[in-house]
């Protein structure tokens, strides 16, 4: 298990998607994956203050979520981080499959490991919806570089 590091150990999103079901099915019940996604949010890096700021908080989340997006070379890298330990952990397994990628496979990656992991039948409904918020965002700033750089 890669649970060391948040970067992504695997050459494709894929790949990461399979490490994060193999490792929640390591689990037999939903307690211990609650406490796994906790413990793989505490192990986010800490956000920079710089993106501490309103316009990097996403809307539609019940907990603050922080996320920014940079681009370092042709990938871009996502720095996030919430008040809540669960949603921390989302974020942690969302960064695994997303952060490091060009903004095309970013793009073309569906989440399938949420269902496979069973994430989505365990979350509250206001937990889905921050869920599909970060995704969103994730999915919108990889757009707007694919639109950028298009020109």
């Amino acid at each position: 298990m890669t649970t060391d590091s948040l970067e992504p150990a695997t050459a494709t999103p894929e790949e990461a998607q399979e490490e994060l079901i193999d490792e929640f099915g390591f689990f037999d019940d939903w307690d211990d994956r609650y406490s796994y996604l906790i413990d793989l949010g505490r192990k986010l890096p800490e956000l920079p203050d710089a993106y501490r700021r309103d316009e990097f908080k996403l809307k539609g989340c019940q907990s603050q979520v922080w996320l920014a997006g940079e681009k370092r070379g042709d990938r871009l890298h996502f720095h996030a981080i919430s008040d809540a330990a669960i949603v921390s952990g989302i974020i942690a397994v969302l960064l695994r499959v997303y952060s490091d990628r060009t903004p095309g496979e970013i793009v073309e990656t569906e989440p399938d490991f949420i269902a496979q992991i069973g994430l989505d039948s365990h979350l509250s409904p206001t937990r889905k919806n921050g869920l599909s918020a970060m995704l969103g965002a994730i999915k919108g700033r990889a757009q707007a570089e694919l639109e950028a750089a298009a020109g």
